[in-house]
């Protein structure tokens, strides 16, 4: 007897890879051994990876093919999803990759690296297709393609029968100003379709169903809206502290970060309409129009809206932990937050009056992502003569960890008087479907090879987010917090957030 395979379907409807070189810059970093090399092995390890594939590290440190191959070992043995490595899948799969020393900024390192790819493309097949990882600092983004470009590795958008696109990490620019800059100096070389930018949180398998869920399931997509939904609140929560990050933490902060990209991905797909199509223009024109219909945050009464803070010492799981400003490469006195707290309104006719309230934080009592869209209460109250106190619905998307979906709903207890609680109904990827989700980076590599953009940011999303925060981040820099550090380590954030949001009569989630 033979059986259907359930991941044929959902595979049919991705694009498929095609034959590339895959050039990482930045091959020595962190990225590359704890994300990209891992999630390139489960791609061959699932045969999605294309049959003519090569992948080059290009970096600045001295080292062999066969040494770097010896690390990326070592990586994918502790960083993959699929554990223990295979040990003749990894011997073929290594035979695909190669690194190349070089400097960014020297035109011989591109010289030779064009010649290199040239060899792959007669000796396996790539067709002279180009994929190029930046996982760089943003300073060396310019530098990079400046030089792609002038050696002719990046082909005009018109060119037949081959292909170049660049994927950029975040961050897209540190403000308004800077995010134009850097879409000028890009798209000098660059077509926009050309240009993938990465942010891993949609490459989620949560993240990914939340359009699924919401469109293909009338029972909650005909009460999405301000009819019946009181508020929604996106939480993104770590436990850990900044660790070795302290530089580019001083420079970046929880807004830029997180809230600027990761937190306002999530919130529109919670908030847009139904596209057209499930193109990924129709998609991302649907989630500008969110950007474009929040309002913008009221400088003048900024503490009612948005809230900034910074651990200080304290107990995470009961061991005792250093504040931020004692970190490593941190300035004593710094004022940079490592939590953010802002209430958002949507000024369109499906979220007219329903607030979004976003927080992110470091040091928190626990890592979670997770939307949580409260319901408003049944008018009137049928068991007024009841003890109970009749919570609201509430519908919980868990992006990480334990990604599923749960309700919590009244019931009453099997009990002789009238005894109300609430109850969740909670469903899990992994134990329903019997496996971990493919990691983000998997579906997002994929996808680009592919020259699927749907879950990459556009330029205009990425302009109208920074919109929305620059202003903010500009108060913030000429005003002096005066109670930094705010919270200690372990508890939910500074008692201002908690106040923003009991100003409106609600309160945080307990998560």
């Amino acid at each position: 007897m033979t059986f259907e395979n359930p991941l044929v379907e959902t595979f049919q409807n991705t694009k498929t890879p095609e034959s590339c070189i895959m050039v990482i810059f930045g091959a020595t970093g962190d990225l590359t051994a704890r994300k990209l090399i891992p999630a390139l092995y489960n791609l061959e390890r699932d045969g999605q990876l294309p049959a003519h594939f090569v992948c080059i590290g290009f970096a600045r440190r001295p080292k062999t093919t066969e040494q770097f191959r010896e690390e990326m070992l070592n990586a994918v043995n502790q960083f993959s999803r699929s554990k223990p490595v295979d040990p003749q899948l990894w011997r073929t799969f290594s035979e695909r990759l190669h690194y190349h020393q070089g400097n960014f900024d020297e035109d011989n390192s591109y010289e030779t690296l064009k010649q290199t790819m040239q060899k792959f493309d007669n000796e396996v097949g790539t067709q002279g297709n180009r994929l190029y990882y930046l996982s760089v600092q943003p300073s060396d983004f310019i530098t990079i393609v400046d030089h792609l470009s002038a050696h002719e590795l990046i082909y005009p958008i018109q060119t037949k029968n081959k292909w170049s696109r660049v994927i950029i990490e975040k961050p897209f620019g540190r403000d308004t100003d800077t995010a134009v800059q850097l879409q000028q100096d890009l798209t000098k070389h660059l077509d926009e379709s050309q240009i993938f930018r990465i942010d891993h949180y949609l490459g989620k398998e949560t993240v990914q169903n939340l359009l699924v869920f919401r469109f293909t399931n009338p029972i909650f997509e005909t009460i999405w809206n301000n009819q019946h939904i009181d508020n929604v609140q996106i939480t993104v929560a770590e436990e850990i502290g900044i660790g070795t990050r302290g530089r580019f933490w001083e420079e970046a902060g929880m807004v830029r970060d997180i809230v600027q990209n990761h937190v306002m991905q999530l919130l529109t797909l919670v908030a847009m309409e139904p596209p057209t199509t499930l193109s990924a223009d129709d998609i991302r024109d649907e989630k500008v129009k969110v950007l474009e219909s929040i309002k913008p945050i009221p400088l003048a009464k900024l503490y009612d809206f948005a809230i900034r803070g910074q651990y200080g010492p304290g107990y995470i799981n009961g061991v005792p932990v250093i504040g931020y400003r004692q970190e490593n490469n941190v300035n004593p006195n710094s004022n940079i937050e490592t939590y953010a707290a802002f209430q958002l309104s949507i000024d369109n006719w499906r979220w007219a009056g329903v607030p979004f309230f976003i927080r992110a934080g470091k040091r928190l009592p626990l890592r979670s992502t997770e939307i949580a869209i409260t319901f408003k209460s049944a008018p009137g109250n049928l068991f007024k003569e009841s003890s109970s106190v009749i919570d609201p619905n509430v519908l919980v998307i868990r992006i990480q960890p334990d990604e599923g979906i749960s309700i919590k709903f009244n019931c009453k207890v099997p009990v002789l008087s009238t005894v109300i609680q609430p109850v969740k109904m909670d469903f899990r990827y992994g134990s329903y479907f019997g496996s971990s989700p493919p990691e983000a980076y998997e579906r997002l590599i994929c996808d680009c090879m592919g020259g699927d953009s749907t879950l990459f940011a556009r330029d205009d999303e990425v302009h109208h987010s920074w919109k929305l925060f620059t202003p903010v981040l500009e108060v913030w820099g000429n005003t002096t917090p005066t109670d930094f550090s705010d919270y200690p380590c372990g508890i939910w954030g500074p008692k201002a957030a908690d106040h923003m949001i009991e100003k409106t009569g609600r309160k945080w989630r307990i998560i």
